[in-house]
């Protein structure tokens, strides 16, 4: 913990919450443009939903590969030089996913796009984590906060490029563009160094860590179907034209940010427990909402509940995570990412076989029951 406060006194205070909300909006950019492809991707490679699940396996796999190795990469280079590296690799995915339609070649570029969004996603929480401790009030919602900002302009974005006539291709090399340009302004203030440097290469989640990553990966399902399968369910379901199916994590995500931004005076006046709660029932509700509602505009709105409810619901888990005491920083910081992201990035692939098996809305109306267990058991975490 003394290492990782140093090391935050070596970069001004300001710069390094600026270089963390921007790291944070790239995550949330390249994330999300990858979900307008999704559907893109099934008809040019002609697969089905089945097939399409074992794709965003791929995804998970390559983020669940690197994710434990990060907190040991972090704690030997450095939080800045992780992060500039994830961020080329993610660049170098995305017009392969763009434009590849061979099974085989989608599957690398997906493994390789997981890589840098896993490695990108857990050198980031390190360095938000590190930066929140050393700040005299809350941040942690404001980092996430522009996450979901980049998400809304990675969807939106991508939609709009898309419905004008933009080949995926193009679309995605201006979402490169800026992505490039943005870890150019971020990289002089991001942190040098991080965490313990002995921290290990493989850690396994133990005691609170285990629960709030448990917690987490619930969550992170929530926010892979968002992702993943609401532009899939509004074209397949409910008619929508393919061209616009980003707006269904548009809606999501711009909710979400909403929330957000006001999230860490909310957690201040009433408590993370509260907050947790609420926003489990709120996320439960909007799902089951746009399942009843046989038009796309009134999925939509259920869509934005989803993302109002789950927008602090994390911020909440990270700052708990840190204040433990069952593992060092260092380690349980890296650990419960890779769990909870497991949720994000393998979540989708578990409901694409659950909708291959029976129906979309049966695997999407189990989601909403998984949101009820993070409600039932919010009472046990404390920040």
């Amino acid at each position: 913990m003394l290492s990782s406060l140093r090391t935050q006194r070596a970069v001004p205070q300001e710069a390094a919450q600026r270089s963390t909300r921007q790291a944070f909006f790239i995550a949330g950019l390249c994330t999300a443009s990858w979900a307008p492809l999704v559907p893109l991707v099934k008809a040019r490679a002609d697969i089905d939903e089945g097939v399409l699940g074992l794709l965003l396996l791929c995804l998970g796999l390559g983020s669940i590969s690197a994710m434990p190795i990060t907190g040991f990469l972090v704690g030997r280079s450095g939080c800045r030089r992780v992060i500039v590296a994830a961020a080329l690799i993610m660049c170098l995915a995305l017009p392969l996913l763009a434009s590849l339609s061979s099974l085989p070649a989608l599957v690398a570029a997906v493994v390789l796009f997981g890589a840098g969004l896993g490695m990108f996603d857990c050198a980031m929480n390190i360095q938000a984590v590190i930066v929140n401790d050393s700040s005299r009030q809350p941040i942690m919602s404001s980092f996430h906060g522009l996450y979901s900002l980049g998400g809304i302009l990675g969807a939106i974005g991508m939609t709009a490029m898309l419905a004008v006539g933009f080949s995926p291709l193009i679309a995605v090399l201006c979402i490169v563009g800026l992505t490039l340009f943005t870890i150019i302004k971020a990289t002089r203030h991001l942190l040098p160094t991080g965490g313990e440097g002995g921290a290990p290469m493989f850690v396994i989640p133990r005691g609170k860590v285990l629960f709030l990553g448990a917690l987490c990966f619930i969550v992170f399902i929530t926010e892979g179907a968002m992702l993943d399968w609401s532009g899939v369910f509004l074209i397949s379901l409910r008619g929508m034209d393919p061209a616009y199916g980003g707006l269904g994590y548009a809606a999501f995500a711009c909710a979400m940010t909403a929330s957000r931004l006001v999230g860490d005076r909310m957690v201040s006046r009433f408590k993370s427990t509260r907050v947790m709660v609420f926003g489990s029932l709120c996320a439960s509700l909007g799902i089951v909402f746009s399942l009843l509602n046989s038009h796309w505009s009134l999925a939509l709105v259920g869509y934005a509940l989803v993302g109002a409810g789950c927008a602090n619901i994390v911020p909440i888990l990270f700052t708990a995570v840190a204040r433990q005491t069952d593992m060092p920083q260092g380690s349980a910081v890296p650990a419960m990412t890779t769990l909870g992201y497991a949720g994000v990035l393998m979540g989708p692939a578990l409901i694409g076989f659950v909708a291959h098996a029976s129906s979309l809305q049966i695997a999407l109306g189990l989601v909403a029951i998984a949101l009820l267990v993070v409600a039932a058991t919010a009472k046990s975490i404390r920040t």
